[in-house]
């Protein structure tokens, strides 16, 4: 069982297991970090086109998180030498930026991670490449659904398993598989912290929803089977059966009347369609 812990500015923040509950502070760190990721992926509304490279984009995450006065928080973590994680088509998450370029007709996820004054704003988002067939469309609407009826129910008082299962109960309307190898976990001056945010379970199980606790909510939805394979770069997540795959995330906090999203657009660019 998850124990929680208050948090102060003073404080020295280990990943032990615990919950950390954080203060206003917290919540303005985490403000101006989300704000900052959400502009990045705002910009990449305007460069996600056929032809261009994926390390093109990494680029320009890279240069605008610099000019931001953050740091990418990947670039280096455990050994990964890019700014941020470029998932396309069946790759569900943790996709290497390289000299591929994209190409009509995909589905491109861009996840960002900028390290500003001590706090992580963690975010993705799904592009549209071109001409994008109906279902690959579908999948993505649905998948930002998803994400929104997932944070809708992460409400103070609330279980962990509300939110996994009304996520997975949308999903499988639709007959889509729901990844559960990659979740969503809390987050503020760590990267990686408790709780474990699994995008499917059980209502009223799982830690209970207080305020002060930051988190992210990433649902990795399939178009066929739930079950993914890891590439031999140790990084790359793909579908087993090839399907298509779709993310979308956003970082909270709780707080004492519901939620707060740090990682939303302020141009309105919140799904394809937006932009």
């Amino acid at each position: 069982m998850n124990e929680y812990q208050t948090i102060t500015a003073d404080d020295t923040v280990l990943r032990d297991g615990t919950i950390k509950l954080h203060g206003p502070e917290g919540y303005e760190g985490m403000r101006k970090a989300g704000k900052l990721a959400a502009s990045i992926l705002d910009e990449m509304a305007n460069r996600v086109k056929p032809g261009v490279s994926t390390e093109e984009l990494d680029r320009v995450v890279r240069e605008m998180t610099l000019d931001g006065g953050a740091v990418p928080a990947t670039l280096g973590y455990r050994g990964y030498t890019h700014s941020c994680c470029i998932s396309i088509n069946h790759v569900v998450c943790h996709g290497i930026p390289s000299d591929r370029t994209l190409k009509d007709g995909d589905i491109v996820n861009i996840d960002v991670t900028p390290l500003l004054d001590g706090w992580h704003g963690d975010t993705s988002r799904m592009f549209l490449v071109g001409d994008v067939s109906l279902r690959a469309r579908r999948l993505v609407d649905i998948t930002h659904e998803c994400l929104m009826i997932g944070i809708d129910k992460a409400q103070p008082g609330a279980r962990l398993g509300d939110v996994g299962a009304a996520i997975e109960d949308h999903a499988r309307q639709f007959r889509y598989g729901v990844v559960r190898e990659f979740c969503g976990h809390g987050l503020g001056r760590l990267f990686h912290d408790a709780p474990e945010v699994v995008h499917a379970g059980t209502p009223g199980t799982g830690p209970e929803l207080r305020p002060g606790m930051f988190f992210t909510i990433e649902p990795m939805i399939n178009l066929g089977k739930p079950h993914v394979k890891l590439l031999r770069d140790g990084w790359t997540a793909v579908t087993r059966d090839k399907s298509l795959s779709a993310q979308f995330e956003h970082s909270i906090g709780i707080t004492e009347t519901g939620n707060e999203i740090f990682t939303a657009s302020e141009k309105g660019l919140h799904k394809p369609g937006d932009y």
